[in-house]
């Protein structure tokens, strides 16, 4: 062995080691890596920032509703039954733009009236999707009530399953027509006199699934929803309907399901729905790699569905571009058993997540913004107990790892998405091959900035499990002037977690960032992701 390569190899040992937690060996060396470069132009635009681009989920699912936001008679819900301290974490992040519900998998066998009117009168059922019993105690005006408090904007899911165009129209009528129709004043009866204004409808849910209530082809779906769409319309012309798309791309009819569906919906619809969820085939470090590049293959997608899409219009010779609604994403791959065994509010899909998992959300992030031009729409799923970033139990709410991650999306990420290409002009950066994937750059760099405020936002994922990467961003035009703050979430143990018997396992620390200008150049830790906050002024 010669003494360049007995270097080379102490030094992957000993990083190694303070990966896994292990003090290294006296004497190893610390390993050079090549500097990520980056060059940033705030006049190089992808689109101006949705912010319902950082939207959530909440589904009649295990404690997501009942013992999540809703908890009657308990000390911390107010006169609604709606839990204040979560409320308060909500609005501690930033504010959640928009919310879907009431699913997911349990609005195809949902009647929604079932959960109007006085509670005393709603009957208890059998949800079939999660083989749960579902009280609705909690139907569509608590939870258009609560996102008023929450200062979110609903996104309804529709009925696609046992439901029927019919219903869905009415549903529409009873959120948004004033009064005067029989369904606008049940709603007057209901206790609302105002109507809701619901604009953003979701027309069902992962149709293509032979688990869904409901199950249809392509075909079938599509006939569906112009019906449903055209009824819809013809109540409330305001509206904004999002198509229901491929499941994800593990389905055998992947994209040929988008395809068909928009063959015959294209021109009634306004967007369409992608859904993904990562996770490991096995908990081992040896995937933790891939895992990280999870956001690549996210990448893809959306590319893929952007080509159907745009493959369509060509073909209808249509004006209109759709755009995306990525309404459900998360890290979900552990607690994957849906049987409530007849019980009310089991505990299911309860995803108790650790370091990597935040990283993971931090990079589908920074994808969501690079793609902003289309993806006008995302769901984190969900926001509460079910795979979410706060869990509770009766006496308090906590903070999961990747909490942090989405809070700095929802907090920082403002005014436009800058455009950070790959190359010599953009990033310049170290790569490492993923078989399932290519090569995938070590450091994952997205951008925004605000013209009316002077302020720009750095987000950095660090995949490097081994080395801290150093990092220089050249910036082009409106150089900032001072550095705001910047703070990372990373650690020596990637299976670290908090829990509510220990909430702050994992929690962001202070990145040292030196003063800002044309050229700056900071370190980020291995294994972590960043926010760096500047002004111009």
């Amino acid at each position: 062995m010669s003494r360049s390569t007995r270097r080379s190899f102490l030094l992957s040992s000993a990083q190694t080691a303070v990966a896994l937690g292990v003090a290294p060996a006296v004497g190893t060396l610390a390993q050079t890596v090549r500097p990520t470069r980056v060059v940033v132009d705030p006049r190089r635009v992808v689109a101006t920032l949705d912010r319902r681009l950082f939207g959530s989920f909440l589904e009649h699912l295990g404690r997501a509703i009942y013992g999540g936001i809703f908890e009657p008679g308990s000390p911390l819900a107010d006169a609604n039954g709606f839990r204040r301290d979560v409320l308060s974490e909500i609005s501690a992040m930033g504010g959640v733009p928009i919310i879907r519900y009431p699913g997911g998998n349990f609005v195809s066998g949902y009647d929604w009236l079932d959960g109007v009117g006085p509670r005393a009168s709603r009957p208890a059922v059998l949800d079939r999707a999660w083989n749960s019993l579902e009280t609705n105690q909690f139907g569509t005006n608590e939870f258009l009530s609560w996102c008023q408090l929450a200062g979110a904007e609903p996104l309804l899911g529709l009925n696609f399953g046992t439901g029927t165009a019919e219903k869905a129209a009415a549903l529409v009528e009873y959120c948004n027509i004033a009064r005067g129709t029989r369904w606008s004043d049940l709603r007057r009866r209901h206790g609302v006199e105002k109507p809701w204004g619901v604009t953003r409808w979701c027309l069902g849910n992962e149709m293509d699934g032979t688990w869904q209530i409901g199950h249809m082809t392509a075909e079938e779906y599509g006939r569906k929803a112009v019906d449903a769409a055209r009824q819809m319309r013809a109540v409330d012309p305001r509206l904004q309907l999002v198509a229901c798309g491929s499941s994800g791309p593990g389905m055998a009819t992947y994209l040929e399901w988008d395809r068909i569906v928009l063959e015959q919906c294209y021109d009634q619809v306004d967007a369409i729905s992608l859904h993904r969820y990562f996770g490991l085939g096995t908990d081992s470090a040896k995937d933790d790699a891939r895992f990280l590049a999870s956001n690549v293959e996210m990448e893809r997608q959306i590319e893929d569905v952007v080509a159907v899409c745009d493959y369509v219009r060509g073909r209808r010779k249509s004006a209109k571009r759709l755009w995306l609604s990525f309404d459900e994403w998360n890290v979900w791959y552990r607690q994957t058993g849906g049987n409530g065994r007849g019980q009310q509010a089991p505990r299911l899909l309860e995803e108790v997540y650790d370091l990597r998992d935040a990283l993971v959300v931090g990079g589908a992030l920074n994808s969501l913004m690079r793609h902003a031009d289309r993806v006008r729409l995302a769901c984190l799923a969900q926001l509460v107990n079910v795979i979410a970033p706060l869990v509770t139990d009766e006496r308090h709410v906590i903070r999961q790892t990747i909490y942090y991650p989405y809070a700095w999306a929802l907090a920082h990420a403002k005014g436009h998405v800058l455009e950070i290409p790959s190359g010599a002009d953009g990033v310049d950066v170290d790569t490492y091959d993923v078989s399932s994937i290519g090569k995938v750059p070590f450091v994952d760099v997205a951008g925004t900035h605000d013209p009316s405020t002077g302020e720009a936002t750095l987000f950095v994922l660090n995949r490097d499990l081994d080395n801290a990467r150093e990092v220089h961003v050249s910036w082009l035009d409106a150089a900032p002037a001072r550095v705001m703050g910047a703070d990372v979430i990373t650690g020596r143990d990637l299976r670290a977690s908090n829990t509510l018997d220990a909430p702050s396992t994992v929690v962001p620390g202070k990145l040292d960032v030196p003063r800002a200008g044309a050229e700056m150049t900071f370190e980020v830790p291995a294994r972590s992701y960043s926010v760096i906050r500047l002004a111009q002024r």
